[in-house]
């Protein structure tokens, strides 16, 4: 288990102190026999929110959790899309079925 000797790392070591400065936030760690290390956010709007932590060096972790702290759990909405409204009709009109002319076979 070298792989998750960093998320060990991170409970024994910084752990408490995020607790400590965080007294608003409970903090609870759970065995995941066979499974990757993950911690989960969850927030007063009823969403919760994952992060996998293999992989993650003790710092990387870290600021993961911080990015946890700091969310507000909101859905994220793209920016840059905004659905197009036309203010007029199109200039060839709607297409209808019943009007078009019937296949040749």
């Amino acid at each position: 288990m070298a792989l998750f000797c960093n998320t060990r790392t991170f409970i024994l070591n910084h752990l408490e102190p995020l607790a400590r400065q965080n007294p608003h936030v409970e903090v609870v760690v759970k065995q995941r026999n066979h499974k990757e290390p993950i911690v989960r956010g969850f927030y007063a709007n009823n969403r919760d929110k994952v992060i996998a932590l293999n992989g993650f060096e003790v710092t990387g972790i870290e600021k993961k959790v911080q990015l946890l702290l700091d969310a507000s759990g909101a859905k994220i909405k793209p920016l840059k899309r905004r659905t197009v409204e036309s203010t007029t009709e199109a200039a060839r009109g709607i297409w209808s079925g019943l009007h078009a002319d019937r296949p040749v076979l």
